[in-house]
C-alpha cells in the first residue's frame, strides 16, 4: 500500500511535470523569434544531456551499452531516439504557427494514438473507459477547433501547418513511447533518456546552427536556456513521481497540462501584451480544451473510477474493484 506521504509527494511532481510542460511552449515561442526551430531542439537536447551527465555520475548509474548487443535492443533505441527526435522538431516547428494552448491540446492525441498502438502491438486489451475518453478527447478536439476547422483541410494556412505538424509530433511521440516501454525493462528511464538525448545532440548538430543564440536578445537566451532545463526537470519529476504515485495516477495529473498553457499564455499576454498574445477562444473552444484534458485523463484513469458492469467504483472497496 502506497504510504500517505508519498501519494502527496507523487502528487506534487505530477504537478510540477504538468506545469513545466504547460509553460515550455510558451518559453520555445518566444526563442524561436530568433533561432530556427532545429536549432531550438539541439539546445534543448544538448542543455539536457549535459544535466542528465552530471546526475548519472553523481549517482554512478551510468548504463551499461552490452545490453544493446542483441539487434532489437538497439533497433528500439533507434526508434526511441528517432521518434522523440521528431517529436521535438516537429512540435516546435508546429509551436511558430499556433499559440502554446493550442500545441499542447494538440498533443493530448499522443495519449490515443499511444493506447491504440499498444493495443495493436502489445495485444492490450482496449477498456471500455479508455474508448470512452478517446471518444470524450476526440469531440474536445473538434469544439476546440470551431472557429478554425475548415482551415486545417481547405486552403492550408499557416494555422492549419502548425496543427498538422503538431498532429504528427504527437504521432512520433507514439513511437517513441512504444519503444521506451519495452527499453524500461532493461533501463531506468534517466539512463535510456540520457542515451537519447545524446543521440539527437549528435545527430541534429550537422543541420542545428548554435551561433544563431548571438542574435537573441538575453531575455530570449533565457527562454533557450529555461526550455533545456524544462526538459530535465519535466522527466526527472515524472520520472521520479512514479516512483512515489501509481504510473496512471501521475499520467492522469499530466494531462492538466493545456490548462497550464492556456493560464499562463493568458498572464503572460497580461503581463508583457509587446512579447505575447492572448489566447481567444470562444465558449465553444474553452469547453473543447476542457473537454480534450477530462477526455484523455478519463482514457487513463476510468477504468479506476467506473466500470461498464459494476458502474461507479470510487466509493467501493479496493478488493471490489476491477
Amino acid at each position: 500500500m502506497i504510504k500517505q506521504q508519498n501519494v502527496k509527494i507523487g502528487f506534487l511532481l505530477a504537478i510540477l511535470t504538468a506545469i513545466m510542460w504547460g509553460a515550455v511552449p510558451i518559453a520555445m515561442k518566444y526563442a524561436l523569434v530568433a533561432i530556427d526551430p532545429y536549432t531550438l531542439v539541439w539546445y534543448r537536447f544538448f542543455i539536457s544531456a549535459c544535466g542528465l551527465t552530471i546526475w548519472l555520475a553523481y549517482k554512478k548509474q551510468f548504463p551499461s551499452l552490452t545490453i544493446f548487443k542483441k539487434r532489437r535492443r538497439f533497433v528500439l533505441l533507434v526508434i526511441a531516439g528517432f521518434g522523440l527526435l521528431g517529436n521535438f522538431i516537429l512540435f516546435a516547428s508546429g509551436v511558430k504557427y499556433l499559440s502554446p494552448t493550442t500545441s499542447q491540446v494538440v498533443a493530448q492525441l499522443g495519449i490515443v494514438v499511444f493506447m491504440i498502438s499498444s493495443a495493436i502491438v502489445f495485444k492490450e486489451r482496449l477498456r471500455p473507459s479508455q474508448i470512452i475518453g478517446i471518444i470524450i478527447l476526440v469531440a474536445g478536439l473538434i469544439l476546440f477547433f470551431n472557429k478554425n476547422i475548415t482551415s486545417l483541410f481547405a486552403n492550408l494556412s499557416e494555422y492549419g501547418l502548425g496543427v498538422w505538424l503538431g498532429l504528427f509530433a504527437a504521432i512520433v511521440w507514439a513511437l517513441y513511447a512504444l519503444a521506451q516501454k519495452v527499453l524500461l525493462k532493461k533501463l531506468r528511464a534517466e539512463q535510456l533518456l540520457w542515451l537519447i538525448y545524446i543521440i539527437c545532440s549528435i545527430f541534429l548538430l550537422p543541420i542545428a546552427s548554435p551561433t544563431e543564440i548571438r542574435n537573441a536578445n538575453m531575455t530570449q537566451i533565457f527562454a533557450v536556456i529555461f526550455c533545456g532545463l524544462n526538459t530535465i526537470i519535466a522527466y526527472g519529476a515524472l520520472v521520479t513521481a512514479m516512483e512515489y504515485w501509481q504510473a496512471a495516477q501521475v499520467s492522469a495529473v499530466t494531462t492538466l497540462t493545456p490548462l497550464f498553457a492556456l493560464v499562463f499564455s493568458d498572464l503572460f499576454a497580461l503581463l508583457w501584451p509587446e512579447s505575447f498574445t492572448m489566447q481567444y477562444l470562444n465558449v465553444l473552444g474553452y469547453i473543447g480544451a476542457i473537454a480534450v484534458v477530462c477526455g484523455a485523463m478519463f482514457a487513463t484513469i476510468g477504468h479506476k473510477i467506473w466500470h461498464h458492469r459494476k458502474g461507479f467504483l470510487i466509493n467501493r472497496k479496493k478488493g471490489e474493484q476491477e
